[in-house]
């Protein structure tokens, strides 16, 4: 793999956001995985002098929903080629009054709803348990949070979402409960993601984009695919302008946390882990179970 087709920086694009605009010296990158192949080609190139890596989590055209999204071949990919730092970009809807369609929300909290998807890299013969208090990185958050403040963006910082399974959209009643617990926005995506980020010890932050007031809300129309859309399109512009701004910020070398998840994590023993299972784990695992 040349060093054209490498990246420490990634960009996941979400609903309407299927291409990286203003990516220049474009090199495609098709990997196999031991989970399989990545959504779609990693399109690494030059955004203003920063080598960046995208990739669309739905495939372009929108081919896989949320629960059949192969996130371990996406984050094992995207590691494989010297990634280090993640921003995700998603469509939300929002359980709060102040959190209005179109607002940006820098969440910092997750809920798992999710019950059918492929949450870890370590399945059998090796067991780890990674830290999820904080499951996004603080620095690469707050430096989304600032770059948005620059550009005037009504954004929201230390939101805690709500992951549902999906591909539905929720029940009233299921709305309502999310409210109660303290939510403030609903997903479809950020889990597993962010759990495969942290084993695989990168950084992982979220533009969560409110499109809807999902279905609680008394005098906003529930959600539909028409309103997500919509609205999602509106804002593709910003994101990329507030992508070229974050990205530039976010080249130095890490501080956080997230670069030693592993660290004290694996409990397996290294001489009980097979040298087959290391080398499949290897670009995750590599610098302890070498």
């Amino acid at each position: 793999m040349s060093n054209k087709q490498k990246a420490m920086i990634a960009v996941i694009g979400g609903s309407g956001l299927y291409e990286m605009e203003g990516l220049t010296d474009v090199e495609p990158v098709d990997l196999d995985t031991p989970f399989g192949k990545p959504s779609d080609s990693i399109m690494v190139g030059d955004l203003d002098g920063v080598q960046v890596a995208f990739l669309p989590r739905h495939g372009k055209g929108h081919r896989f929903n949320p629960s059949h999204i192969p996130s371990r071949a996406n984050i094992y990919a995207l590691k494989s080629i010297g990634v280090e730092r993640i921003i995700s970009v998603s469509a939300v809807g929002s359980l709060r009054d102040e959190f209005e369609p179109l607002d940006l929300v820098i969440p910092s909290q997750l809920i798992d709803r999710t019950r059918l998807r492929e949450s870890t890299f370590f399945e059998t013969d090796v067991v780890v348990h990674v830290a999820m208090a904080d499951p996004f990185c603080a620095h690469a958050s707050q430096v989304v949070h600032q770059a948005a403040q620059t550009l005037d963006i009504n954004v929201h910082s230390n939101g805690t979402m709500v992951v549902m399974e999906g591909p539905a959209f929720s029940t009233r009643a299921e709305s309502f409960m999310y409210r109660s617990w303290g939510a403030d926005i609903i997903g479809m995506t950020a889990l597993p993601e962010a759990k495969l980020a942290r084993e695989a010890e990168i950084c992982y932050a979220t533009m969560a984009w409110i499109t809807d007031y999902d279905c609680w809300h008394e005098t906003s129309e529930s959600v539909t695919v028409d309103i997500v859309i919509a609205n999602l399109l509106k804002n593709v512009e910003t994101s990329i302008a507030l992508l070229k701004k974050v990205i530039p910020a976010l080249s130095g070398e890490r501080t956080c946390p997230c670069g030693s998840a592993l660290r004290d994590a694996i409990i397996t023993p290294k001489e009980h882990i097979s040298d087959e299972l290391k080398r499949k784990l290897a670009p995750v695992t590599g610098r302890y179970l070498s």
